[in-house]
Protein backbone atom coordinates (compact mmCIF):
# COMPACT_ATOMS: atom_id res chain seq x y z
CA UNK A 1 0.00 0.00 0.00
CA UNK A 2 1.65 3.23 -1.23
CA UNK A 3 2.21 5.93 1.60
CA UNK A 4 1.72 8.31 -1.07
CA UNK A 5 -1.75 10.87 -0.83
CA UNK A 6 -4.37 10.40 -2.98
CA UNK A 7 -4.58 12.38 -6.05
CA UNK A 8 -7.52 14.41 -5.04
CA UNK A 9 -5.73 15.06 -1.44
CA UNK A 10 -2.39 16.84 -3.91
CA UNK A 11 -5.01 18.73 -5.86
CA UNK A 12 -7.35 19.81 -2.48
CA UNK A 13 -4.01 20.74 -0.45
CA UNK A 14 -2.57 22.40 -4.07
CA UNK A 15 -5.71 24.64 -3.98
CA UNK A 16 -5.46 25.72 -0.03
CA UNK A 17 -2.09 26.40 0.10
CA UNK A 18 -2.93 28.80 -3.21
CA UNK A 19 -5.47 30.54 -1.74
CA UNK A 20 -3.43 30.58 1.50
CA UNK A 21 -0.91 32.69 -0.19
CA UNK A 22 -3.20 34.31 -2.48
CA UNK A 23 -4.79 36.10 1.16
CA UNK A 24 -1.00 36.59 2.66
CA UNK A 25 -0.13 38.29 0.08
CA UNK A 26 -3.07 40.36 0.11
CA UNK A 27 -2.53 41.36 3.92
CA UNK A 28 1.11 42.27 3.71
CA UNK A 29 -0.20 44.60 0.11
CA UNK A 30 -2.96 45.90 2.70
CA UNK A 31 -1.17 49.64 4.22
CA UNK A 32 -0.95 49.41 8.03
CA UNK A 33 -1.92 52.66 9.54
CA UNK A 34 -0.83 54.02 12.56
CA UNK A 35 -1.39 52.77 15.68
CA UNK A 36 -0.80 50.05 18.54
CA UNK A 37 -0.94 46.49 17.31
CA UNK A 38 -2.02 43.62 20.15
CA UNK A 39 -0.94 40.66 18.16
CA UNK A 40 -1.86 37.09 19.46
CA UNK A 41 1.55 34.82 19.15
CA UNK A 42 1.09 31.10 19.21
CA UNK A 43 0.99 29.18 22.65
CA UNK A 44 3.34 26.03 21.67
CA UNK A 45 2.30 24.76 17.78
CA UNK A 46 4.17 27.80 15.91
CA UNK A 47 1.62 27.23 13.03
CA UNK A 48 -0.94 28.57 15.10
CA UNK A 49 0.50 32.45 13.51
CA UNK A 50 -2.66 33.91 11.93
CA UNK A 51 -2.27 35.31 8.62
CA UNK A 52 -2.92 38.39 9.87
CA UNK A 53 -0.94 38.31 12.29
CA UNK A 54 2.34 37.66 10.08
CA UNK A 55 1.98 40.54 8.28
CA UNK A 56 1.38 42.73 10.94
CA UNK A 57 4.93 41.84 12.17
CA UNK A 58 6.33 42.00 9.12
CA UNK A 59 5.13 45.19 8.30
CA UNK A 60 5.39 46.94 11.97
CA UNK A 61 7.33 49.66 12.81
CA UNK A 62 8.85 48.12 15.72
CA UNK A 63 7.60 45.28 17.54
CA UNK A 64 7.88 45.45 21.39
CA UNK A 65 7.50 41.83 23.30
CA UNK A 66 8.43 40.39 26.40
CA UNK A 67 12.04 38.13 25.55
CA UNK A 68 13.66 39.59 22.74
CA UNK A 69 15.41 36.15 22.23
CA UNK A 70 12.10 34.10 22.42
CA UNK A 71 10.50 36.41 20.08
CA UNK A 72 13.28 36.26 17.68
CA UNK A 73 12.73 32.80 17.13
CA UNK A 74 9.11 32.98 16.23
CA UNK A 75 9.79 35.61 13.85
CA UNK A 76 12.80 33.67 11.81
CA UNK A 77 10.23 30.91 11.51
CA UNK A 78 7.91 33.10 9.46
CA UNK A 79 11.48 35.12 7.99
CA UNK A 80 9.99 38.41 9.63
CA UNK A 81 12.44 40.63 10.13
CA UNK A 82 11.66 42.83 12.78
CA UNK A 83 12.63 45.57 15.01
CA UNK A 84 12.52 44.30 18.23
CA UNK A 85 13.01 46.39 21.72
CA UNK A 86 11.50 44.83 25.08
CA UNK A 87 8.70 45.75 26.94
CA UNK A 88 7.94 43.53 30.13
CA UNK A 89 6.85 44.47 34.02
CA UNK A 90 10.50 45.12 34.76
CA UNK A 91 10.92 48.30 32.13
CA UNK A 92 7.16 49.08 30.99
CA UNK A 93 7.42 52.09 32.84
CA UNK A 94 10.71 53.66 31.66
CA UNK A 95 9.67 52.46 27.84
CA UNK A 96 5.81 53.55 28.04
CA UNK A 97 6.79 56.96 27.21
CA UNK A 98 9.16 55.86 24.00
CA UNK A 99 6.14 53.72 22.65
CA UNK A 100 3.73 56.73 23.00
CA UNK A 101 6.22 58.96 21.26
CA UNK A 102 5.92 56.85 18.55
CA UNK A 103 2.73 56.54 18.44
CA UNK A 104 2.72 60.40 18.32
CA UNK A 105 5.11 60.05 15.37
CA UNK A 106 2.28 58.43 13.29
CA UNK A 107 4.45 55.02 13.64
CA UNK A 108 2.78 51.28 13.79
CA UNK A 109 3.91 49.40 16.99
CA UNK A 110 3.19 45.95 17.55
CA UNK A 111 2.98 44.54 20.82
CA UNK A 112 3.17 40.69 21.55
CA UNK A 113 3.65 38.46 24.39
CA UNK A 114 5.49 35.21 24.86
CA UNK A 115 2.72 33.06 24.15
CA UNK A 116 -0.85 34.00 23.59
CA UNK A 117 -2.87 37.02 23.62
CA UNK A 118 -1.53 40.29 25.24
CA UNK A 119 -2.39 41.83 28.48
CA UNK A 120 -3.49 38.42 29.53
CA UNK A 121 -1.65 38.10 32.94
CA UNK A 122 1.25 40.06 30.77
CA UNK A 123 1.74 43.93 30.70
CA UNK A 124 0.29 46.00 28.53
CA UNK A 125 -3.05 47.22 30.24
CA UNK A 126 -1.40 50.80 31.39
CA UNK A 127 0.14 51.50 27.79
CA UNK A 128 -3.20 50.75 25.87
CA UNK A 129 -4.89 52.73 28.38
CA UNK A 130 -2.67 55.78 28.13
CA UNK A 131 -2.47 54.89 24.32
CA UNK A 132 -6.37 55.28 24.31
CA UNK A 133 -6.57 58.58 26.46
CA UNK A 134 -4.07 60.30 23.74
CA UNK A 135 -6.38 59.26 20.89
CA UNK A 136 -4.53 57.01 19.27
CA UNK A 137 -5.72 53.80 17.82
CA UNK A 138 -5.46 50.59 19.56
CA UNK A 139 -6.57 47.41 17.33
CA UNK A 140 -6.53 43.58 18.81
CA UNK A 141 -5.14 40.99 16.00
CA UNK A 142 -6.54 38.09 17.95
CA UNK A 143 -5.54 34.61 17.81
CA UNK A 144 -4.38 31.90 20.46
CA UNK A 145 -5.18 32.04 23.88
CA UNK A 146 -4.22 29.41 26.50
CA UNK A 147 -7.22 30.65 28.56
CA UNK A 148 -9.76 29.68 26.20
CA UNK A 149 -7.86 26.74 24.60
CA UNK A 150 -8.57 25.35 28.11
CA UNK A 151 -11.35 26.28 28.66
CA UNK A 152 -12.74 24.46 25.50
CA UNK A 153 -11.44 21.51 26.34
CA UNK A 154 -12.08 21.20 29.77
CA UNK A 155 -15.32 19.32 29.53
CA UNK A 156 -16.77 22.36 31.92
CA UNK A 157 -19.63 24.70 31.99
CA UNK A 158 -18.43 27.51 29.52
CA UNK A 159 -21.58 29.61 29.30
CA UNK A 160 -20.08 31.78 31.85
CA UNK A 161 -16.19 31.97 32.92
CA UNK A 162 -14.04 33.53 35.66
CA UNK A 163 -10.35 33.84 34.63
CA UNK A 164 -7.96 34.35 38.03
CA UNK A 165 -4.58 34.39 36.36
CA UNK A 166 -1.97 33.09 38.39
CA UNK A 167 -2.44 32.28 42.15
CA UNK A 168 -0.35 33.97 45.23
CA UNK A 169 2.23 31.65 45.96
CA UNK A 170 2.17 31.57 49.85
CA UNK A 171 -0.63 28.77 51.12
CA UNK A 172 -2.63 31.35 53.59
CA UNK A 173 -2.60 34.03 50.93
CA UNK A 174 -3.45 31.61 48.29
CA UNK A 175 -6.12 30.09 50.56
CA UNK A 176 -7.60 33.94 51.21
CA UNK A 177 -7.69 34.76 47.74
CA UNK A 178 -9.28 31.04 46.83
CA UNK A 179 -12.30 31.93 49.64
CA UNK A 180 -13.30 35.16 47.58
CA UNK A 181 -13.64 33.27 44.64
CA UNK A 182 -15.46 30.29 45.77
CA UNK A 183 -18.89 31.93 45.34
CA UNK A 184 -18.08 33.64 42.15
CA UNK A 185 -21.36 31.50 39.77
CA UNK A 186 -18.85 30.95 36.95
CA UNK A 187 -15.98 28.27 35.89
CA UNK A 188 -12.86 29.22 36.52
CA UNK A 189 -9.60 29.68 34.99
CA UNK A 190 -6.20 30.07 36.80
CA UNK A 191 -2.55 29.88 34.98
CA UNK A 192 -0.25 27.92 37.58
CA UNK A 193 3.59 26.99 37.74
CA UNK A 194 4.21 23.08 37.28
CA UNK A 195 6.10 23.16 40.62
CA UNK A 196 3.03 24.74 42.74
CA UNK A 197 0.13 22.91 40.82
CA UNK A 198 -0.03 19.84 43.38
CA UNK A 199 -0.02 22.17 46.63
CA UNK A 200 -2.76 24.92 44.38
CA UNK A 201 -5.25 21.44 43.72
CA UNK A 202 -4.81 20.53 47.10
CA UNK A 203 -5.93 24.12 48.21
CA UNK A 204 -8.86 24.18 46.09
CA UNK A 205 -9.91 20.89 47.27
CA UNK A 206 -10.05 22.60 50.44
CA UNK A 207 -11.45 25.79 50.05
CA UNK A 208 -13.85 25.05 47.01
CA UNK A 209 -14.54 21.11 47.62
CA UNK A 210 -14.64 18.47 45.15
CA UNK A 211 -15.62 20.43 42.37
CA UNK A 212 -15.49 18.89 38.56
CA UNK A 213 -12.07 20.07 36.97
CA UNK A 214 -9.63 19.51 35.10
CA UNK A 215 -5.66 20.34 34.20
CA UNK A 216 -4.11 21.07 30.90
CA UNK A 217 -0.97 21.01 30.35
CA UNK A 218 1.24 21.54 27.24
CA UNK A 219 -1.81 23.21 25.14
CA UNK A 220 -1.14 22.52 21.77
CA UNK A 221 2.47 21.18 22.20
CA UNK A 222 3.70 18.09 21.58
CA UNK A 223 3.00 16.38 25.09
CA UNK A 224 -0.50 18.51 25.53
CA UNK A 225 -2.35 16.26 27.82
CA UNK A 226 -5.42 16.74 29.88
CA UNK A 227 -6.80 15.48 32.93
CA UNK A 228 -10.53 15.77 33.78
CA UNK A 229 -11.57 14.72 37.16
CA UNK A 230 -13.11 15.77 40.91
CA UNK A 231 -10.50 18.08 42.34
CA UNK A 232 -9.88 15.74 44.91
CA UNK A 233 -8.28 12.87 42.42
CA UNK A 234 -6.22 15.39 40.26
CA UNK A 235 -4.77 16.78 43.90
CA UNK A 236 -4.08 13.20 44.81
CA UNK A 237 -2.70 12.62 40.92
CA UNK A 238 -0.46 15.16 40.95
CA UNK A 239 0.56 14.94 44.97
CA UNK A 240 3.94 13.56 44.41
CA UNK A 241 3.96 13.44 40.68
CA UNK A 242 4.13 17.30 39.42
CA UNK A 243 3.11 18.21 36.08
CA UNK A 244 5.66 18.59 33.52
CA UNK A 245 5.68 21.84 31.13
CA UNK A 246 2.98 24.77 31.10
CA UNK A 247 -0.27 25.15 32.99
CA UNK A 248 -3.71 25.84 33.04
CA UNK A 249 -6.20 24.67 35.70
CA UNK A 250 -9.94 24.87 34.79
CA UNK A 251 -12.56 24.66 37.98
CA UNK A 252 -16.47 24.17 37.21
CA UNK A 253 -18.90 26.80 38.86
CA UNK A 254 -20.45 25.86 42.73
CA UNK A 255 -23.60 23.96 42.70
CA UNK A 256 -26.83 25.70 44.16
CA UNK A 257 -25.82 26.59 47.99
CA UNK A 258 -22.90 25.05 47.47
CA UNK A 259 -20.44 26.78 50.14
CA UNK A 260 -17.14 24.50 51.77
CA UNK A 261 -16.90 24.80 55.36
CA UNK A 262 -13.42 26.69 55.13
CA UNK A 263 -14.80 29.43 52.95
CA UNK A 264 -17.04 30.08 55.69
CA UNK A 265 -14.64 29.55 58.37
CA UNK A 266 -12.21 31.92 56.30
CA UNK A 267 -15.16 34.66 56.24
CA UNK A 268 -16.07 34.48 60.37
CA UNK A 269 -12.68 34.52 61.08
CA UNK A 270 -12.41 38.80 60.57
CA UNK A 271 -15.48 38.81 60.80
CA UNK A 272 -15.03 37.54 65.20
CA UNK A 273 -12.14 39.68 65.65
CA UNK A 274 -15.21 43.02 65.78
CA UNK A 275 -18.32 41.25 66.09
CA UNK A 276 -19.84 38.95 68.75
CA UNK A 277 -20.64 35.05 67.60
CA UNK A 278 -24.35 36.10 66.23
CA UNK A 279 -23.39 39.64 64.64
CA UNK A 280 -20.67 37.81 62.82
CA UNK A 281 -22.73 34.68 61.75
CA UNK A 282 -25.67 36.70 60.68
CA UNK A 283 -23.51 38.94 58.25
CA UNK A 284 -21.43 35.76 56.88
CA UNK A 285 -24.28 33.92 56.17
CA UNK A 286 -26.11 36.77 54.60
CA UNK A 287 -22.80 37.25 52.59
CA UNK A 288 -22.14 33.63 51.18
CA UNK A 289 -26.32 33.25 51.55
CA UNK A 290 -26.04 29.95 53.53
CA UNK A 291 -28.03 28.91 56.14
CA UNK A 292 -27.67 31.15 59.38
CA UNK A 293 -27.54 27.93 61.96
CA UNK A 294 -24.47 26.53 59.66
CA UNK A 295 -22.55 29.56 60.20
CA UNK A 296 -23.19 29.77 63.99
CA UNK A 297 -22.18 26.41 64.53
CA UNK A 298 -18.98 27.06 63.03
CA UNK A 299 -18.15 30.03 64.54
CA UNK A 300 -18.94 28.38 68.10
CA UNK A 301 -16.32 25.64 66.78
CA UNK A 302 -14.02 27.97 65.60
CA UNK A 303 -14.57 29.57 69.36
CA UNK A 304 -13.83 26.61 71.00
CA UNK A 305 -10.56 25.78 69.38
CA UNK A 306 -9.54 29.23 70.05
CA UNK A 307 -10.20 29.17 74.18
CA UNK A 308 -8.32 25.91 74.23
Amino acid sequence: MSDEPPESFKVNASATVGRVAFELERQFGLPLAPGLYLVATPIGHLADMTLRAIAILANADVVYCEDTRHSRTLLAHYAIKATLRPYHEHNAEAERPRVLKELADGRAVALISDAGTPLVSDPGFKLVREATALGHAVIAIPGASAVLAALSVAGLPTDAFFFAGFLPAKEGARKSRLTELATVPATLVFFEAPTRAAATLADLAAVLGNREAALARELTKLHEDVRRAPLEDLARAFANDPPKGEVVIVVGPPEAGEVSDEAIAARLAPALESMSIRDASRVVADTLKVPKGRVYDLALGMKRVERS
